[in-house]
């Protein structure tokens, strides 16, 4: 009894000592947040340098995080990290006009983003050379993603036993077919199209002839546009670099230097003495650095308030029903701001910027709607990200103008319903048996989970993603004003890059989001300066995010915890619960630097 008590009440003060510390972080935490949202006045002087550090992931859009300078924990720290690509481009083009800027400061390091991203930051560079102020970059080691955006540098500086990344690229996938079957489950697959790859993780161990000729087609294509970028800027024929990387033939800072790729090899007190003469400073005195973040809160001397607008609409991540999260594209969501934006008078046209590989045929297929409504009221454009696949192209396909970048990946016009069977697991495996009375032949469809489906359910259920995939194929049609013979000969799921697609008439023109908000603007008879640009859906708070994020930690933990070793399984599992039903969705593919 005794020791009852006494770990009773050890556990009741470790609980009240665990929420005062709780209470007093908290307190810590809403007093810095209370603070730098406070109207902070950044003062920015002569001979500045911008500072931008791209160390980190780049997502579309990020919403202002207040305590990025604190040490948070890991989960806190993913949550609220990263850097707004269209942040990134406002401070790009506002330096470019700012007499007190003298040039940027680029640092590279593991940039994590798709190629269509880093196409769009590498133009704002490429466009901000043009005030002939200098851009400097420096790094331990380039990969060629980080490289691409290096390249623009006037001077590239490596460590002197720095390394780069110059091979080429490769493309892998993961297949679960072997790892299900030892556990008793079994994908019951319902496709249209023989590219349609997303389901060939499940029903085989390699990949099909097709899948692998759309992925070497895509992937050449994307490495080639790299190639050729690299080659304008560095000034090295496109056939040396081919042979640069297909031997492997620079292996230290030396050789590199030598094969032209980098300026020099320095240490950094070498480049600060580079970067002080070129922003006019005196050796003795400090570098005048100014990050990003700071940069944003100076007032831009261009901007003028509008009520006029242009709305950007952002859809980034998978495509799901319902409202979404911050990190998906909910159907209902962005259905409602397009709706919103039509029937808003102050708006006079719309950009609807996709970044997403897709997800749910139904949420597409609203969104669909939505932009079927609004075309002929106002002018609508479609901007295409790093994916603008399957449900992705499906949100594209409707609108005025198609937009994307050469290397976004982009088609996979098809269908397919996956769904888990786990008769093996639960009846022959765990030994549960099942009985029951039914009013219909498929009134106990459901029962497919214990006892896989019957012929005539898989009759049903085909015919279903048949009538999807012609529905599909029959809007993209109209949506593109081709016949749809043609369409479907492009289609079948298929893979294409931006610049392919505009080949194929799946795509209007090649260029940025600039480019897409200037139809925009266009079709809507506006001029320069007479309207602002206006983003949607509103982004949360950082305090909304952060305590979301904490309340899902938790539960994560707990799970974690909870789980063991089976923590791993059940995640995986929750990814693939959410492919079940009818998808638009890309292959999971990667590409690997």
């Amino acid at each position: 009894m005794w020791q009852f008590i006494k770990f009773t009440f050890a556990a009741i003060i470790g609980t009240m000592v665990g929420l005062g510390l709780l209470f007093f972080v908290m307190i810590g935490i809403f007093g810095a947040i209370a603070a730098s949202s406070g109207s902070e006045t950044v003062a920015i002087t002569a001979n500045s340098v911008l500072h931008l550090n791209l160390n980190t992931i780049i997502k579309e859009r990020v919403a202002e995080n207040p305590l990025e300078d604190f040490d948070l924990p890991s989960e806190l720290a993913t949550a609220t990290g990263g850097i707004g690509l269209f942040d990134l481009k406002a401070a790009i083009k506002k330096a470019q006009n700012d007499d007190n800027i003298k040039g940027i400061y680029l640092e590279t390091g593991m940039v994590s983003a798709g190629f269509a991203t880093l196409q769009e930051v590498r133009e704002s560079l490429v466009e901000f050379k043009k005030s002939k102020k200098f851009i400097y970059t420096y790094s331990d080691i380039y990969g060629e993603n980080s490289y691409l955006l290096a390249s623009v540098a006037d001077k590239i500086f490596l460590y002197p036993q720095g390394v780069m990344e110059f091979n080429g690229f490769y493309s892998e996938r993961m297949f679960y077919t072997n790892a299900m079957a030892k556990i008793g489950i079994k994908p019951e697959i319902f496709r249209v199209g023989e590219f349609k790859s997303a389901v060939e993780p499940f029903l085989v161990d390699k990949m099909s002839p097709a899948s692998r000729l759309q992925t070497e087609s895509y992937l050449n294509s994307i490495y080639e546009y790299f190639l050729k970028n690299i080659s304008e800027s560095r000034n090295i024929s496109v056939e040396e670099l081919k042979n640069i990387a297909g031997k492997m033939s620079i292996r230290n800072a030396g050789e590199m230097l030598q094969a032209k790729l980098v300026t020099d090899t320095a240490y950094y007190d070498q480049v600060e003495t580079e970067l002080k003469k070129a922003s006019g400073v005196e050796e003795k005195d400090k570098i005048k650095f100014i990050s990003l973040k700071k940069y944003m809160k100076v007032p831009d001397a261009n901007a003028k308030f509008n009520a006029t607008k242009v709305a950007v609409i952002v859809g980034e991540g998978t495509i799901v029903d319902g409202n979404g999260g911050e990190d998906d594209i909910g159907g209902d969501k962005i259905a409602a701001e397009i709706r919103k934006a039509r029937n808003d008078e102050n708006i006079k046209a719309i950009v609807l910027r996709i970044n997403s590989g897709g997800g749910s045929a139904l949420a597409s297929d609203k969104m669909w709607r939505e932009v079927m409504l609004t075309k002929g009221k106002k002018p609508i454009i479609a901007s295409m990200g790093d994916y603008a696949a399957s449900g992705g192209y499906y949100m594209a396909m409707a609108c005025d103008t198609i937009v994307a970048q050469p290397n976004t990946i982009t088609g996979s016009i098809g269908i397919f319903a996956l769904i888990f069977s786990a008769q093996e697991l639960i009846t022959d495996k765990m030994g549960f048996t099942f009985d029951g009375v039914k009013t219909g032949n498929f009134a106990d469809i459901d029962g497919f989970i214990h006892r896989g489906f019957t012929e005539p359910e898989k009759a049903v259920l085909q015919q279903s993603v048949n009538q999807g995939y012609e529905d599909f194929t029959g809007k993209a049609a109209r949506g593109r004003k081709m016949n749809l013979d043609s369409l479907k000969r492009i289609a079948g799921g298929r893979v294409w890059t931006g610049e392919q697609a505009q080949s194929l008439g799946l795509v209007d023109e090649l260029g940025n989001f600039e480019r897409a908000v200037a139809i925009a603007v266009k079709a809507a008879g506006l001029k320069e300066g007479e309207y602002n640009l206006k983003y949607y859906p509103q982004q949360q708070s950082f305090v909304e995010k952060i305590l979301k994020t904490g309340e899902t930690s938790l539960k994560e933990n707990a799970l974690q915890k909870e789980m063991g070793q089976m923590y791993p399984l059940y995640k995986e599992m929750q990814r693939l619960k959410a492919m079940q039903g009818l998808q638009a969705r890309i292959p999971y593919y990667e590409v690997i630097k």
